[in-house]
């Protein structure tokens, strides 16, 4: 106020060719509006129209007014010192200035901050999951206050006030507030992460192996995934133990892997385990739901305890369950058919009994 008052108390006198250059300035201010917004109209937004983002497009929009206010209001702080004020006068003219111009640069943040949160609410439209949409408007939201926070203490520090303490006042409250949400803090970047890292969307199977979870994911939320598990149990797992959690993402897989062994009895002969395990291969390969541009494997690989066993390894052309059953249920009961078709047997667990002085017996099923 006492600043204020010794302003006031001075005597501003000014001459008729410093009137005439104010005037002058100001004349200039407006033609330069027009003439930016000339260039505007005729140039850069036509420009911009024939490019196939819109991105040069938004940015356009947002500094055009900010620029063109900004514009009158240089002039008008140069026509006041062309007036040659006292050096009090000149000082407090300083900080007028300077307050709308701190609320001019935050305009335009605020403006640019549209911008982005624009581009990043039609990304997040692209996506499968909603934790982008949930997390967009909480940045937008972030953003915007932390510009109207940086644009008051520009006006309070023009108008001399000393802004050290508030901002280590706020520093201070900011650190006690993430202390006692440091939970909360945590599931937000695990949220951030797996929006990042997108290991799955919802509707996908997932399973960890490291905490025997496994099932279907139902909503990805800003602090929490719901996970409903086959026994029909929703589970919420904290999206920071999640990001650290290994994760089998089993509906990314292209095709579903099927590994079985069939087991022969010990009647066998050895030209019959070759036709088998011809017959075997050469239905996999022919077989319209099994994937032929992945690995199909058929071998006699082991003399069991009670059987001879034969490897089947092949893939099925499915990432449904339920198809994926039905696929493998036929291809046994094709090798099912291949075995009969050969006169051969299916073995079963078989334990035989010698007795001291008398024949072998053979037992029944162990």
């Amino acid at each position: 106020m006492d600043a204020l008052l010794d302003v006031l108390n001075e005597t501003w006198q000014w001459t008729g060719i410093e009137l005439l250059t104010a005037f002058g300035i100001l004349i200039a201010a407006f033609v330069a509006r027009r003439l930016f917004r000339f260039f505007l109209e005729r140039g850069a937004k036509r420009l911009a129209a024939k490019t196939k983002t819109e991105l040069d497009d938004l940015l356009i929009q947002a500094v055009e007014k900010p620029i063109d206010v900004g514009i009158l209001i240089l002039g008008i702080y140069f026509a006041v010192y062309s007036l040659n004020p006292p050096p009090n006068m000149q000082v407090w003219l300083s900080s007028v200035f300077w307050i709308p111009y701190s609320f001019l640069i935050a305009w335009t943040m605020f403006r640019g901050v549209n911008v982005l949160s624009h581009l990043m609410h039609k990304w997040a439209a692209r996506t499968d999951t909603t934790l982008d949409d949930q997390l967009v408007p909480l940045v937008e939201r972030a953003a915007k206050v932390v510009v109207w926070i940086l644009a008051i203490l520009m006006v309070l520090q023009n108008m001399g006030y000393s802004i050290s303490g508030l901002i280590a006042g706020l520093g201070v409250g900011g650190l006690a507030v993430a202390l006692a949400a440091q939970k909360t803090l945590a599931d937000v970047f695990g949220s951030v992460m797996l929006l990042a890292d997108r290991p799955f969307v919802n509707g996908d199977w997932v399973q960890s192996p490291d905490n025997e979870i496994e099932g279907i994911v139902e909503r990805i939320g800003f602090r929490s995934t719901r996970i409903r598990t086959f026994d029909q149990t929703l589970i919420a797992i904290p999206n920071s133990r999640l990001a650290d959690f290994v994760i089998n993402n089993i509906s990314q897989r292209p095709v579903r892997r099927v590994w079985i062994t069939v087991g022969l009895t010990y009647a066998t002969q050895g030209t019959q385990m070759r036709d088998a395990v011809g017959q075997i291969d050469a239905m996999l390969r022919s077989h319209t739901d099994v994937d032929q541009d992945s690995t199909i494997l058929v071998n006699f690989t082991d003399f069991g305890d009670s059987s001879l066993n034969i490897m089947v390894y092949y893939f099925a052309n499915t990432t449904d369950w339920a198809d994926y059953l039905g696929i493998r249920e036929d291809v046994n009961l094709c090798i099912m058919e291949i075995v009969e078709g050969l006169g051969l047997s299916i073995a079963f667990p078989t334990r035989t009994v010698h007795v001291a002085g008398n024949a072998s017996v053979q037992g029944g099923t162990d």
